[in-house]
Formats: structure tokens, C-alpha cells, sequence
């Protein structure tokens, strides 16, 4: 059993990592710009920690380096011709040379641009075209990666006529002597592409006042303090990874261990590992399929009170992706032994397109949710006679953060009372100003300031609720029907997981709109298939009253985004264009 009886006044950090206290006085993200903030993070000891797949550190970077480091990649960039406003694509690989090559841009004036790491789906060819179409509409004068995807990346940026070289090579240029351009707030400080973003990427222009409106936000809703810690494997493409996980513990002079992402989906409970053998670790986030996969993986582990020590684990934040009580409650299920508190849970609301965060739970409150009748869902009242009453666990994802305003609105744009579920609308300091280079689609999410989310939702008593997304909802007779809903009930099936299974609409022989679903089938027999999908059908019309499509494919055919995310859309694209072939079934 790890020792738990350590004074909170210790300064609780690995043997060599950057210190978790600091005598610096904590600002909270109260600067002009970000140069500034790591400006004043660099004048005290806190800093970035990176660890090896097994959580052993590997290199400590404290602030002090990178503002150093970023200087000096600052006047590389000028020496190559790069002026203030060009924009700077680079691979978002979690280590302190992409830091370095993002807070260079910064400082410069440019426009950093993070772009995805290849993922375990598609291949070569896939993960080329995302990167071509993401330099084509950032258009950056210069795009750096790590050497080792040189193989990839040179390919793209020579078919988009983008000058490439790995971030290895920024050493042997000499670095110019010259005054930094004048830094304004309200000027741009990156561009940050979506996680789904594949052949119409949207480009979100964030300025500096907004993301250290956000940043700021984000520490009073988390009421950050002084001996807090944060430990992350979440991707730095992604805006929790790079807005939540490695500029917010910046410009609010935290210090932070990370994990990369790879590694946590190679050996997930090494995240839990590094909480436990750096005792001060206090916040740490997690989409839900991040702590379903800990929860499943202890069920063939050692005890939890033996391996890990999680009683620090102020805030476990929780968000990027629909918030299932389910998995929350295995997780504390499984973790309760080691520490772990289910008050520490923090679910969250947010989208890029506000920066970050738009809500967050108070701390301490926990999951929360409200059973939702299934007519209220749908739309449509249903009389009690004729079906069953089913109702829904939706999550309450918080409060808006200071400055941010959410309003919940019908399809003529008129506000709704509170738990009436309508489209989520949001205004505040920290929305974007647009997508970059597309008038089009700013004009159709923007009006007046406020943000058309694409989430549905309602409010009730100054809390959020979601419901969805808007555009993956299944419209059949007039009726709504959620995916996640179809999805969930399916998983309940013996032998499935969350992510096996992808529901979305098609059109049918007659021309009516019908449920289709998706399915990773792991049972070879022919007969045992027929039957699985027998019981899938009638688990689909006990939910929609009509009969699906049910195709049963082979595991891990069902398409992701960058962040992890199931991409219905893509999985619908592909199915239909016949590029996932379902097994043959038994009739």
C-alpha cells in the first residue's frame, strides 16, 4: 500500500521533475498575451516533465528553458524569411522541441498551426491527405515535423508546395539579431483545427485576449491553487490537450507530467501509475473512453490498493466527448480502494470554437445527472398507453465559466425555459473571431456574437445538460432519436464495448429514411452471427420502432477522429461507399 500520509505542504514531485511549489506569486492567465505569460512562468522553477512509456521521467523542461529555447527558434524563424502574420504548421508531437517550435512562432508573430499525429486508422495514404488538406487551408509558409515522420510529411507538404523540414534541422540555423515584432492582444495566437476535421477542415482563429479569457476562466472555475499539479497524455492537436493541458498550466505557473498519447493506448493504467508515484498530482482530464479503458483493465489487474495511490486526485476532469455515468461509475468501481473519490469527478462542456472550456462543474459536485424521458428527447409526446416510459441519464456538464454566457434556443432562434432541450448557443470573451479564410461557415455558426454550437441540450437551474450533436441525430417520422442512445443499448449486448458499435441514418429501398448500425463482431460461426444480429435488430426497433440495417464488421473497422472520437459520419461515408465490408451472415 503507497504511502498516503504526506502534508500537503510538501513539495510533492519525481526525483529530478520541476517543482510542484514555487515562492513565484500565481497570476491567473491575467497577461496580454501568451509571450507574456510564459515570459513571467519562465521567472520562477515550475515547468514541463516529460516521461518514458512507463512513466519514468525522461526529461524535465522547466518554463525558464523553454522561453530560452523559444527566443531563440523565434529569431530562426525571422532569419528564414518568416514575418508576423504567416502562419507555422507543425506536427503536434507531446516533447519540448514542439513547444520550443509553438511559443517560437508565438514570439515571432506567426501563427502556429498544431497538426495530427498519424493514428492506427487508414494508414500512410489517409493520414497524407489529412495533412494535405490541412496545409492547404492553413496555408503556412513553413511546416515542421519530427524526423521520424519525414517519410509522411515531406510527401505532403511537396504536394502542397509547402517548404518542409524536421523541427531536428531548426539548430544548424543561426538565429538573427533583431527586435521581435510588437505583440497585441486582440491579434491571432494559433489556429486549431478541429479533431474531425478531414476534407473540409475549418481553421478556428483564436486571439491571444481570448484564450487567456479562457485560460483565466478555466483556473477560477477549477479554483486552481498553488499546490496543484497536473499530470496529461492527452494529445496536443486536440483543445483539451493543447489549450486545457499544456497552455492553461503555463500561463497559470503550474507544473505538468506528461504521458504521450501513444503510450497511453499502449499501457493505459501508466497513466494512473504516474499519478501514483507523483503524489502531487492534483489535476488530470480524460475523455470517457480514456477512463472506461482503466476500469476494464483492472478487472485483469493487481488490486487497486495495491497498485495505486489516486487519494490526491482533486479534479478529474472529464469531457471532449459525450459524459456516460455508466463508465464513471466502474471507474470509481474499480479505483474507489485506491483513493480515488467519485466528488472528484469534473465534467465539462467546451469546443474550440470557444477556445476551450465553456462550463465546468464546481468542484467537489461531482456527476450529477437528470433521468430525461425518451418523448422529451425525441420531440414528440407518446402516449404512455401504447409503449413502455424509457428515460435517459443525461449528465449535468456545469456552470459557464467567468465571462461565457450559454443560452439554449428552438429552431426560429427564441430562447427556451429552462429544461426544454433545444440548439446551445454561447457568447463571451473567448469565442473565436472565425474560421480562418471561410466567411461562409463563420456566418452560419456566428450572429451577433454568439455562437451556434451545433450541441443540443438544456439549462436547468444555471447548469448545462447535452443532449447530442445535432447534426448526428437520426430523424425518422418526424421522431428524433439520438445515436448514443441506439449505441448504448446494443452495448449492452454480452461481449461489446463503448466504440463498437456506430449508428447513423440511410435512405431505405423505398426512399424512407431508416437506422443503420454498425457493429465489431468477434464471433466467427456464421450461425452465432445471424443470431447476434437477430438480437441487435430487435434491441434497435424496441428503441425507434422501426427495423435497422445491422451489419456486423470486423473489429476496429469503425473510423476515429485524431482525438479518439468515433466518427459516425466517416463510418457512414465508408459504409456506403463500400469501403467496410460487413461479414457474411447466416439467415
Amino acid at each position: 500500500m503507497l504511502d498516503r500520509n504526506l502534508q500537503a505542504t510538501t513539495d510533492l514531485a519525481p526525483p529530478g521533475a520541476t517543482p510542484t511549489l514555487d515562492g513565484q506569486p500565481r497570476r491567473m492567465a491575467d497577461f496580454a498575451t501568451l509571450g507574456e505569460a510564459l515570459d513571467y512562468a519562465a521567472a520562477g522553477r515550475r515547468g514541463m516533465n516529460f516521461h518514458d512509456p512507463r512513466g519514468n521521467l525522461a526529461r524535465a523542461y522547466p518554463y525558464a528553458e523553454l522561453g530560452a529555447d523559444a527566443l531563440a527558434n523565434a529569431r530562426r524563424f525571422m532569419a528564414l524569411g518568416l514575418e508576423k502574420g504567416d502562419r507555422l504548421a507543425l506536427v503536434a508531437e507531446t516533447g519540448p522541441e514542439f513547444a520550443a517550435a509553438f511559443f517560437g512562432a508565438v514570439y515571432a508573430g506567426l501563427w502556429p498551426v498544431p497538426l495530427p499525429l498519424p493514428t492506427s486508422f487508414g494508414g500512410r495514404e489517409a493520414y497524407v491527405d489529412q495533412l494535405k488538406v490541412m496545409l492547404q487551408s492553413s496555408d503556412p509558409k513553413l511546416f515542421l515535423y519530427p524526423a521520424e515522420l519525414a517519410v509522411f510529411c515531406d510527401d505532403a507538404a511537396e504536394q502542397r508546395g509547402v517548404i518542409g523540414r524536421s523541427w531536428e534541422t531548426l539548430g544548424e540555423i543561426a538565429p538573427v539579431d533583431a527586435e521581435l515584432p510588437a505583440a497585441d492582444g486582440q491579434e491571432i495566437a494559433y489556429l486549431q483545427y478541429s479533431s474531425g476535421s478531414t476534407r473540409f477542415p475549418h481553421g478556428v482563429a483564436v486571439t491571444h485576449h481570448a484564450l487567456l479569457d479562457n485560460l483565466r476562466g478555466h483556473a477560477l472555475g477549477l479554483v486552481m491553487q498553488d499546490s496543484d499539479r497536473v499530470v496529461s497524455w492527452l494529445p496536443w492537436y486536440h483543445d483539451m490537450g493543447l489549450v486545457g493541458c499544456m497552455l492553461s498550466p503555463l500561463a497559470n505557473q503550474l507544473s505538468v507530467d506528461y504521458l504521450k498519447t501513444e503510450d497511453f493506448a499502449r499501457r493505459p493504467l501508466a497513466w494512473l501509475d504516474l499519478i501514483s508515484r507523483n503524489p502531487g498530482t492534483t489535476l488530470s482530464y480524460s475523455p470517457t473512453f480514456g477512463y472506461d479503458i482503466c476500469a476494464r483493465r483492472m478487472s485483469s489487474q493487481l488490486k487497486a490498493s495495491e497498485r495505486f495511490d489516486l487519494s490526491r486526485w482533486r479534479i478529474a476532469g472529464n469531457g471532449a466527448d459525450m459524459i456516460r455515468p455508466d463508465v464513471m461509475q466502474a471507474f470509481v468501481d474499480a479505483l474507489a480502494a485506491s483513493g480515488f473519490k467519485a466528488a472528484s469527478f469534473c465534467p465539462s462542456y467546451g469546443l474550440a470554437e470557444a477556445t476551450l472550456a465553456v462550463s465546468l462543474m464546481p468542484p467537489g459536485e461531482g456527476i450529477r445527472v437528470e433521468l430525461v424521458e425518451e418523448s422529451e428527447l425525441s420531440g414528440v409526446g407518446t402516449p404512455a398507453q401504447e409503449r413502455p416510459r424509457r428515460y435517459r441519464a443525461i449528465v449535468n456538464c456545469g456552470r459557464a465559466v467567468d465571462g461565457m454566457e450559454i443560452e439554449v434556443r428552438d429552431v426560429d432562434g427564441l430562447v427556451l425555459s429552462d429544461r426544454q432541450i433545444g440548439k446551445i448557443w454561447v457568447r463571451g470573451a473567448s469565442v473565436m473571431v472565425g474560421y480562418f479564410r471561410d466567411r461562409e461557415s463563420t456566418d452560419a455558426c456566428m450572429q451577433g456574437g454568439w455562437l451556434d454550437t451545433g450541441d443540443m441540450g438544456y439549462l436547468s437551474g444555471g447548469y448545462i445538460f447535452i443532449v447530442g450533436r445535432a447534426k448526428d441525430m437520426i430523424i425518422i417520422n418526424g421522431r428524433n432519436h439520438w445515436p448514443q442512445d441506439i449505441e448504448w443499448a446494443v452495448e449492452q449486448l454480452p461481449g461489446f464495448k463503448s466504440g463498437d458499435i456506430a449508428a447513423f441514418a440511410v435512405t431505405g429501398p423505398t426512399g424512407e429514411e431508416q437506422p443503420a448500425v454498425l457493429v465489431h463482431c468477434r464471433v466467427s460461426d456464421p450461425q452465432e452471427r445471424g443470431r447476434l444480429r437477430d438480437d441487435i435488430k430487435e434491441r434497435v426497433r424496441a428503441i425507434t420502432g422501426i427495423s435497422p440495417v445491422v451489419e456486423l464488421i470486423p473489429p476496429r473497422s469503425l473510423p476515429r477522429t485524431s482525438s479518439g472520437k468515433l466518427s459516425r459520419t466517416k463510418a457512414r461515408n465508408l459504409y456506403l461507399s463500400g469501403e467496410i465490408q460487413p461479414f457474411d451472415v447466416a439467415a
